[in-house]
């Protein structure tokens, strides 16, 4: 037989089992759990338990604060204290992007660097004569038009008979003729290759300081033309007519040489034994096979000294005596009289892995004359992102490296303004290297180079291109700080001994005896054996950074890492969940609105339940799966048709005793009456 299920401990009826133990579980933890702390289902609930529970004492005190005088005060002290720690903070994180340098002097033997001599004038003016013979003939013309060299009338009429037959042989001295301003106003020029007035046509581009020339008529220029559009045009002027010539002359000298083999360039220019007449080195005899040759395309043939990586000479010792002593002889009487000014020959002192810019960074030494190079060796160090914007190799560069030698600025932005060259003109300039895939310009493929050249240079040089956007600095840095000092040589007492020795030295007719302008002494050295290291190390660690953290965290919240955790957890964590859960219980609300059937109001539970009782006065009706709080459990209304709970009778039935024993002892009956 089977006993009927026992009474609950309420005396209600038995929970129905048709639920599962899991949900009877949950239904029970619903009805009687109350929540708290981070699973409160409100934000001011929410906000009150971490106040309660904190460890900073600031919030805490808030809540307990008695009057509104002092509440107000721990509100505004517990404020600052939190914009203190953010302003500190912030500081700190800028310090740790910092970064501190040190500089540190060691004394040991040094690597001595690559040293590269170039001749100023780059090819023998006898051997290129020829190529040259019509330009140096126009430019000829055009300085006695401009200057009157000559004077008289015979001479003018030849010089304007001259120039006129050989624009019928070179029509490119046409195209890009020498002007000299007459009026800027009015837009007059003079050809000064045939001397007619022409009006200048398009754009004048007038140099920097020209305000400070009294005289227009000193302004002289040449005039470039787009070959498809001739109304396109710009006037190039120069406040010195010197300066406008020597810049027309080589602008046309390098369309000439890019049309020229590399050979026969190498073959016009001066050879080692030809440059070098005397060598040492820390005072061992040295010679041309110690030189390295290489094609410089504005100096011709440059020599390296200790260019090879593998073998690098060092010197232990400081002092002129053991640096590296050579005499150039430079042959001035074959010098090109328009190309080169001056006299004498370029260095660069530079380490083996990088590119010699002479024309950009090359320390000339003058002719009858000694020169001493003093050299201090400094290395630098740089930290890259995210404390500097330099870069280690120039991997993260998008420019193609064109000299193939180690990454430096000046590599970067002549290879980026190379690139540009090719991409806009069609056509690679001549002074840099050659890109693959392009050729260099010139007049006959390309009649539009120059204008183009002109117009881009323009942009690079005010930075419109990008190229100084894109380049950055080296992090890595090798830098000789060079000290030159001058002194006559030879001198007046041994100039004869001496030119007899080095002409026999020459190898040459011993009667040609050599001439002391045609000679340069030069003598590169250390003058001290010390490395100068200069590096950047960061100001701050991580360690030191949460060090810092945690010291301002005490100081004004007297908080802790936990402290910490537990701010994220409750403003960010438990807040977003809060809120979140609101959003998804009025979507759930309104979409179970939208499917209710017929004879049930928006928002009323599906579930079965007494006529006309509505979700919100059922409290055993809830759309919320979450668990309820306290607070919430007080606030939820009686059903309509329930009377108000009171305290149930007590069952008298279990007041009654039953007898532990089945009979009375005879002794309990004696003082009971009858």
């Amino acid at each position: 037989m089977q006993l009927p299920p026992a009474p609950s401990a309420r005396g209600g009826p038995a929970e129905p089992g048709g639920l599962a133990p899991a949900e009877k579980i949950k239904a029970k933890l619903k009805k009687t759990l109350p929540v708290t702390g981070p699973q409160a289902p409100t934000l001011r609930e929410l906000m009150r338990w971490y106040c309660m529970n904190t460890n900073t004492h600031g919030c805490r005190r808030i809540v307990v604060s008695r009057g509104r005088l002092r509440r107000a005060l721990w509100i505004l002290l517990t404020l600052t204290a939190v914009g203190l720690i953010l302003w500190y903070c912030a500081q700190l994180i800028l310090n740790y992007y910092a970064a501190s340098v040190s500089v540190t002097v060691r004394f040991h033997k040094l690597p001595f660097p690559a040293v590269t001599i170039c001749n100023i004038n780059p090819y023998k003016y006898s051997a290129i004569k020829g190529h040259l013979a019509e330009l140096d003939k126009q430019t000829m013309a055009a300085l006695e038009s401009l200057y009157d060299f000559s004077g008289g009338p015979q001479a003018r009429a030849r010089r304007e008979a001259g120039p006129a037959e050989s624009l019928g042989e070179n029509k490119y001295l046409q195209r890009f003729p020498l002007m000299k301003v007459e009026n800027l106003q009015q837009r007059t020029a003079v050809d000064l290759t045939t001397g007619h007035r022409r009006r200048i046509a398009g754009k004048v581009v007038v140099p920097e300081g020209s305000s400070m020339v009294k005289n227009p008529k000193d302004v002289v220029g040449f005039q470039l033309c787009d070959s498809s559009d001739n109304r396109s045009c710009v006037l190039y002027t120069f406040s010195s007519g010197v300066n406008a010539i020597q810049e027309w002359y080589k602008l046309h000298y390098m369309n000439i040489m890019a049309q020229m083999d590399t050979e026969e360039k190498r073959r016009m220019s001066y050879s080692a034994e030809e440059l070098l007449l005397s060598c040492s080195f820390d005072g061992v005899s040295c010679d041309a096979r110690n030189f390295t040759s290489f094609d410089h395309p504005l100096h011709g043939n440059c020599y390296t000294f200790n260019s090879k990586k593998d073998e690098t000479l060092n010197t232990s010792t400081g002092g002129s005596e053991y640096g590296l002593q050579v005499i150039l002889y430079i042959e001035e009487a074959e010098y090109n009289p328009f190309l080169v000014t001056s006299t004498g020959a370029k260095i660069v002192v530079h380490d083996q892995d990088e590119y010699p810019f002479i024309e950009d960074i090359g320390t000339e030494i003058e002719t009858a004359t000694a020169t001493s190079i003093g050299m201090h060796f400094t290395t630098s160090t740089r930290l890259s992102k995210p404390y500097s914007n330099c870069t280690k190799n120039g991997e993260d560069i998008p420019v193609e490296n064109l000299y193939n030698k180690s990454y430096s600025l000046q590599i970067c932005l002549h290879s980026c303004f190379q690139k540009l060259m090719v991409e806009r003109c069609g056509c690679a300039h001549y002074a840099q290297p050659l890109p693959r895939n392009a050729e260099f310009c010139n007049y006959k493929k390309y009649p539009n180079w120059m204008y183009c050249y002109y117009k881009l240079h323009q942009d690079f040089v005010k930075e419109k291109l990008g190229c100084q956007q894109i380049c950055k600095e080296a992090c890595s840095l090798k830098e000789w700080t060079l000290t030159t000092s001058l002194a006559q040589w030879p001198s007046t007492v041994s100039e004869g001994w001496l030119l007899r020795a080095l002409t026999w030295n020459r190898g040459k007719d011993s009667r040609a005896v050599l001439n002391k302008t045609d000679l340069a002494n030069l003598v590169v050295f250390y003058k001290d054996l010390n490395e100068r290291l200069i590096e950047e190390n960061p100001a701050n660690s991580i360690v030191i950074l949460l060090s810092n953290f945690g010291g301002q965290l005490g100081l004004w919240m007297s908080c802790s890492v936990v402290c910490v955790i537990e701010i994220i957890e409750v403003f960010f964590i438990d807040t977003s969940s809060i809120i979140l859960r609101r959003r998804w219980q009025k979507a759930k609300k309104w979409w179970q609105g939208q499917r209710g059937g017929p004879g049930l109001k928006p928002g009323a539970c599906p579930e079965d339940g007494p006529p006309g009782s509505q979700g919100h006065d059922n409290p055993t009706c809830t759309t919320d799966d979450d668990l309820p709080t306290f607070n919430t459990a007080l606030r939820l209304p009686l059903p309509r048709d329930s009377q108000v709970p009171r305290t149930p009778p007590p069952t008298y039935s279990t007041l009654h005793l039953d007898s532990t024993f089945e009979g009375q002892m005879p002794d309990t009956c004696q003082g009971r009456a009858p």
